[in-house]
C-alpha cells in the first residue's frame, strides 16, 4: 500500500490499523535545536482522544505519546522523529458481524477491490483512528511555527443546519471552552442538543471546520502544481471524511463582480479586504489565511440499511460499537495539525529556495 507519506522538505510516514497494536509515524525534516515540549503534543493528542464528552464516540483511550527517536535532552536532534500511540480499547468482535459485508460508504467495498483482502476491524487502515499519528506530526509542526510567529485556530462553524451567520464578529479563544469547539456559546449550545438528538436516534451529521492561521509571512507556496493552497486542500481532503474544502471568498465569489472582489493593496502592503484568503497566484501576500473544510455525516449509523456481501448478496445490517455522531468536534485538531504540516513544509521549502537564489548570484 503506497500513499502513507506527505509533505516534501518536511514529511510525516505514518502506520497502524484501527484495531492493531499501535498507531505511529515517523516525521522526518525537522529543524534541529528546537526545544520540544512533549506535554503540548499529549495536549494536543488529548483535543483529538476519543470519549473526551457525550457527543463523540466513547471507545476508551488513552492516546499516550511515546517519542522513540529523533529528540535528546527536550531538544531535536535533526534526525527523523519516531513515535507511537498504543492501542488499548480494541474490540474486534464489535465488527465480526460485517467481517464479509460491505457498509454503505464506508472503504469495505473499495479496499477488497483495490487490495483483494481488507481489515474489517473498525476499516483497519482507512479509520479515522489512524489521524492520531498526523495529531503528533502536526503538534511538533505547530511548535516549530510558534517560534516564527504563526498561529493556527480553528473552529467548527456549521452542525447540520446550524451554522454561525457570517457577519458575527467572533473570538476563536472562545472554542475550546465547550464539547463541539464552536466559538459562539449559544449556537454551541444548539449544536450539542442537536447532536445529542441525532445521536438518540441512531442517526449521525455533518459539519465544517473553518481555519484561521495568522503570522504567516508573504512568500510561502510555488507555483504551478505546488501553490499553497492546492497543498492545503490535498491536505485537508485527505482527511477521513472530508467532502469539500474551500479557502477566502471560496463559492461565494461567483456571485461577486471584480470591481467588489479585488483585493486593493494599501500603502503598508497590506489589504483594504482579503477575500484571496492570504494567497494570491499560489504564494502567500501576508494576510490572513483562511479556510473552511466540510465533513460528512459518519457512515456508520445505528439503524438497519440494506447492502451486499461478498457474494454480492443482498443482506441487511446495522451499526454496532463506538461511533461519532459527528466528526467536527474532533476535527478541529485534525485540521490544524495537517494545516501545520503544510505551512512548515512551505516555509523549508522557501528557506531552501532563498538560498538557493544566493548561491546563484554569488557564483554569478
Amino acid at each position: 500500500m503506497s500513499g502513507n507519506s506527505f509533505g516534501k522538505i518536511l514529511k510525516l510516514s505514518t502506520f497502524g490499523e484501527s484495531h492493531g497494536l499501535a498507531i505511529g509515524g515517523v516525521l522526518d525534516g525537522v529543524p534541529s535545536g528546537l526545544e520540544l515540549d512533549e506535554n503540548t503534543i499529549q495536549l494536543e493528542l488529548d483535543r483529538r482522544r476519543p470519549g473526551q464528552s457525550e457527543i463523540v464516540t466513547q471507545r476508551k483511550e488513552s492516546d499516550t505519546l511515546k517519542l522513540l527517536s529523533g529528540v535528546f535532552e527536550g531538544v531535536t536532534t535533526g534526525a527523523p522523529i519516531g513515535f507511537v500511540i498504543y492501542n488499548e480499547n480494541q474490540k474486534t468482535k464489535d465488527y465480526d458481524h460485517i467481517k464479509n459485508i460491505f457498509r454503505p460508504s464506508h472503504a469495505d467495498y473499495t479496499y477488497t477491490k483495490k487490495y483483494g483482502h481488507r481489515d474489517y476491524r473498525g476499516g483497519g487502515r482507512s479509520s479515522a483512528r489512524e489521524t492520531v499519528a498526523r495529531v503528533v506530526g502536526g503538534a511538533i509542526a505547530k511548535q516549530c511555527l510558534k517560534q516564527l510567529g504563526i498561529k493556527i485556530s480553528a473552529y467548527v462553524d456549521q452542525v447540520g443546519e446550524i451554522k454561525i451567520p457570517k457577519d458575527l464578529d467572533i473570538d476563536v479563544s472562545f472554542a475550546e471552552k465547550n464539547a463541539v469547539r464552536c466559538p459562539v456559546p449559544a449556537i454551541a449550545e444548539q449544536m450539542i442538543d442537536y447532536i445529542k438528538k441525532i445521536r438518540k436516534s441512531g442517526d449521525t451529521v455533518g459539519g465544517a471546520v473553518t481555519c484561521r492561521v495568522f503570522g504567516v509571512p508573504p512568500g510561502l507556496g510555488t507555483p504551478v502544481f505546488d501553490k499553497l493552497h492546492a497543498d492545503l486542500g490535498k491536505a485537508m481532503l485527505s482527511i477521513n471524511a472530508v467532502k469539500g474544502f474551500e479557502y477566502g471568498s471560496g463559492f461565494d465569489g461567483i456571485s461577486m463582480l471584480g470591481s467588489e472582489h479585488n483585493d486593493v493593496i494599501l500603502k503598508d502592503e497590506s489589504t483594504a479586504t482579503n477575500y484571496s484568503g492570504g494567497i494570491q497566484g499560489g504564494i502567500s501576500n501576508g494576510q490572513e489565511i483562511y479556510f473552511r473544510t466540510a465533513f460528512k455525516p459518519v457512515a456508520t449509523i445505528m439503524q438497519d440499511q440494506q447492502s451486499i456481501d461478498e457474494n454480492n448478496q443482498v443482506v441487511t445490517l446495522k451499526g454496532k460499537g463506538r461511533h461519532d455522531p459527528c466528526v467536527v468536534p474532533r476535527a478541529v485538531v485534525i485540521v490544524e495539525a495537517m494545516t501545520a504540516l503544510v505551512l512548515l513544509d512551505h516555509y523549508l521549502i522557501h528557506q531552501s529556495t532563498q538560498m538557493n537564489s544566493f548561491v546563484n548570484e554569488t557564483n554569478s
